[in-house]
């Protein structure tokens, strides 16, 4: 009889962890869709597949759980979210409707997928149930087996299905045909000389024999930076250091010291010929 009434009541502990965590998994859940970013999303639903492995742990499903982070959140999420940021999938891309319709049918299977919820919560909590210690009296992995190939097996096979289908189009969407004759070299090089762009390759950074790290713009002759020298990385964060006027200072001793040397060797020819002629 005690047995029974620990199976069907729940500890101040598991009550505690399960409505934080449940808001928590929530949170991160309707972030998935209202975040502008895809790659904010997938972050987002990273975290909420942690929180259900954490969930499937705490009732004794240990393998379930194990399978939801490496399978799920290690591999398939984590390849997800890799593939968004080389592809760089913005805000803009994600506003633009490709196939008409497409809204409306969306929310048709959310309203779908919201009745289906609510009907297995309103199910799960009018019946009575086992408990997970019948459920994995033979161990957590064989009655797992055990409920997908035989009770959930068609559900099991229509999920692989569309999964399947899932990854095709993804493909598909993906794949772009060539529908113009590649562009020659010659061709490119003429488009650039047409636009007005850098034909040659960009100078590079610093003042060599005395700087050449690459936050420090080269100098043209006249003393001033070039804009061309350092990354646009570098200059979009505000760390170049700027040595400008101390070349320029440099340049103006150099300058006015080549004035005092022409000087001198201006004035000796003429002192040498002004004694000359006094001899004479």
């Amino acid at each position: 009889m005690t047995t029974q009434l620990a199976a069907y009541s729940t500890s101040t502990a598991e009550a505690v962890q399960f409505w934080i965590l449940g808001t928590v998994a929530v949170i991160g859940a309707l972030c998935t869709i209202l975040m502008k970013r895809a790659v904010h999303s997938a972050l987002c639903l990273a975290g909420t597949m942690i929180i259900l492995a954490v969930f499937y742990l705490a009732n004794g499903a240990y393998f379930l759980g194990v399978v939801q982070i490496i399978v799920y959140t290690g591999a398939i999420m984590m390849l997800f979210l890799f593939v968004v940021m080389l592809v760089g999938v913005t805000a803009a891309d994600s506003l633009k409707e490709t196939i008409k319709g497409q809204r409306w049918l969306a929310a048709l299977c959310g309203l779908g997928f919201g009745v289906l919820l609510v009907a297995g919560i309103g199910n799960a909590s009018l019946t009575e149930f086992n408990g997970i210690g019948q459920a994995n009296a033979g161990g957590n992995v064989e009655g797992l087996a055990a409920l997908l190939f035989t009770k959930y097996v068609f559900a099991f096979e229509i999920t692989g299905a569309l999964l399947i289908t899932a990854a095709v189009g993804a493909m598909v969407l993906t794949h772009r045909e060539r529908t113009e004759r590649a562009k020659t070299q010659r061709e490119l090089a003429e488009e650039r000389v047409r636009e007005g762009k850098q034909l040659p390759p960009l100078p590079a950074p610093g003042v060599y024999a005395r700087h050449n790290a690459v936050d420090i713009a080269g100098l043209l002759p006249d003393g001033t930076p070039s804009d061309l020298t350092v990354s646009k990385t570098l200059r979009e964060r505000g760390q170049i250091r700027d040595v400008s006027q101390e070349a320029l200072n440099d340049l103006k001793a150099l300058e006015q010291r080549s004035e005092e040397r022409l000087e001198r060797r201006a004035v000796g020819p003429a002192k040498f010929q002004r004694s000359e002629e006094a001899s004479k």
